[in-house]
């Protein structure tokens, strides 16, 4: 009996999946549909892509060599005694400006005042001995003819009057000497600058190796930079076509301007064999103090303009394996790959392209990830957004993606 339901169970089994089959077989939008509903998708034309174009300008363009710069005060003085003492005060505040001529230190003057009057009253008295010498040597001179006065005694006062005078003149100059010396017990500034950190306190003896305080100039500035050998002939032919080279100097990203009133000064008279680059010295008016010196700052050197130079926007320039392109628009609405060759940079957003392109033609700057050369697009002006689809766009694409779900 057990065998007997086994044999009718496979038989049920073979029935129902012969049914099964059947209908499968004779259903609508079968197998037999799925070949023609897949080829109506592959042959549904693709929507245009919405795209960002800007057209080819022409514009002057200004070409610049970069390169690092180092900030350098004008001028930096270690103000140092120019006589031992012991230092009394300090007038100056540390990192404050100082004035040329202002008083920055001062040193015991009792020793130089004592030196300078002993001086002064030395040629009193010698002024004192030439006048009696003079007197003397005038009344001998008149009993001279007379005969009452040897000539010898009279050669004798006229040579003590010369030497009295060589003497006071002797006077005068250790006088002159040490007025000066008193005066060196002021220390004075001697440029405009700012004051930097003291190297010594009031009370301790200084001598004319001790450093006080350093100057540094910073109105106007200095910034120091290096340029390839091959730069050289470019940046001499255009300081020697007239008028100031201009110089700017930015950050060490390059993404903000610290001063752009720079002018070039100086050319290096030789190239350094060992880096290959020759030296160039900018001035900066450093009005706001802008620029520190020591600073690092990126240089950027005006040479020339390019007049009517080819610029595009620089999200434009695609990198590609056989070198830089852009999708260019094409009078049907389609985009074809250009290769262009970069020129130069302009600014942080364009660059000059050197060929490749000709004026007033469009490439996309937006949405270039979606393109392949050939796709249709939807040229849109920059800010433009795509306009809104129609009632009928809408249903035929509710139409088409029904379609695609019964189809699965």
């Amino acid at each position: 009996m057990s065998r007997f339901w086994k044999i009718a169970l496979v038989v049920v089994v073979v029935l129902v999946l012969a049914v099964i089959g059947l209908r499968l077989m004779h259903k609508p939008g079968g197998p037999q549909a799925g070949p023609a509903h897949a080829q109506g998708k592959e042959g549904e034309q693709q929507p245009p892509v919405p795209v960002t174009v800007v057209p080819v300008a022409r514009q002057d363009v200004p070409v610049y060599l970069t390169a690092l710069g180092t900030v350098q005060a004008l001028n930096t003085v270690v103000v140092s005694p120019q006589v031992s003492g012991r230092l009394l005060s300090l007038e100056f505040t540390e990192g404050q400006p100082v004035k040329k001529g202002q008083v920055l230190a001062q040193i015991d003057p009792r020793t130089f005042q004592a030196a300078y009057d002993q001086a002064v009253a030395r040629l009193h008295q010698d002024q004192a001995q030439l006048a009696t010498a003079k007197a003397n040597y005038s009344r001998s001179q008149e009993l001279g003819p007379k005969g009452y006065i040897a000539k010898q005694d009279l050669d004798a006062l006229r040579n003590t009057v010369s030497q009295l005078q060589a003497t006071l003149a002797s006077d005068q100059a250790q006088i002159r000497d040490a007025q000066v010396q008193l005066g060196y017990t002021k220390v004075i500034s001697p440029i405009d600058g700012l004051a930097g950190i003291r190297g010594v306190d009031p009370g301790n003896v200084v001598t004319t190796t001790s450093s006080i305080v350093t100057l540094t100039q910073l109105h106007p500035i200095n910034v120091m930079f290096n340029l390839p050998e091959q730069n050289l002939d470019m940046v001499r032919q255009a300081s020697q076509g007239g008028g100031e080279l201009t110089v700017a100097a930015l950050g060490h990203d390059d993404s903000r301007l610290l001063a752009d009133n720079g002018v070039l000064k100086v050319i290096d008279n030789q190239i350094d064999a060992s880096t290959g680059t020759f030296r160039l010295k900018s001035e900066f008016p450093n009005a706001s103090n802008e620029l520190w010196p020591g600073q690092f700052v990126n240089v950027r050197l005006k040479v020339r303009t390019v007049g009517g130079g080819l610029v595009i926007p620089a999200q434009a320039v695609q990198r590609g394996p056989d070198g830089d392109y852009v999708y260019l628009l094409q009078p049907d609405n389609t985009v074809k790959m250009q290769p262009v060759k970069v020129a130069q940079e302009v600014g942080d957003s364009a660059v000059m392209i050197g060929s490749g392109l000709a004026e007033g033609q469009r490439v996309v700057t937006e949405g270039q990830f979606r393109l392949k050369p050939g796709s249709k697009v939807n040229p849109l002006r920059p800010g433009e957004l795509p306009p809104a689809p129609t009632k009928e766009e809408l249903d035929k694409a509710k139409k088409s993606g029904g379609r695609g779900r019964r189809g699965h």
